[in-house]
């Protein structure tokens, strides 16, 4: 019966500790309310690199989150739903960009605010975008084409 006892105990430990690490992971993984978020639609060539998750960033300060990713069914370029921070306006003329965290560093999309007066609406699509660039393709045309000279 002592057995049962102490087991119990330190199962109840446990457990209290393990809800102390998920309640610190949760409030420094700066997740926000989906009341307080805005969306807006961006198509690329290509998105190396970028997943679920992945940051959305204004002058280097994240504001947001990629929420989805697909193909267009007719262009066969990849759609992506970035979801930001409501309080932000971003004009029109907004443009997106695949940006890469350092040269081995995560990918995450920079938003580069425009000069248009009239702004984005929630769901409105970004229509300037720059793709992410392939870094393995381009060290291989490096070599190759010092190799052939």
């Amino acid at each position: 019966m002592r057995h049962n006892i102490i087991e119990t105990l330190i199962g109840t430990i446990v457990l209290g500790i393990a809800g102390l690490f998920l309640t610190f992971a949760y409030s420094k993984s700066r997740i926000t309310p989906s009341k307080g978020t805005a969306s807006a639609i961006a198509q690329f060539q290509r998105v190396d690199g970028i997943v679920l998750g992945s940051d959305v960033r204004i002058s280097g300060v994240k504001v947001g989150a990629v929420s989805d990713i697909k193909v267009h069914p007719e262009t066969y370029m990849a759609l992506v739903t970035l979801t930001y921070d409501r309080h932000i306006k971003l004009p029109r003329d907004t443009s997106a960009e695949i940006i890469s965290n350092g040269i081995l560093g995560n990918k995450y999309i920079a938003l580069v605010p425009g000069a248009d007066e009239e702004f984005l609406k929630d769901g409105e699509e970004i229509h300037h975008t720059q793709s992410s660039i392939n870094l393995e393709a381009l060290i291989g045309q490096a070599i190759f084409n010092k190799s052939s000279s």
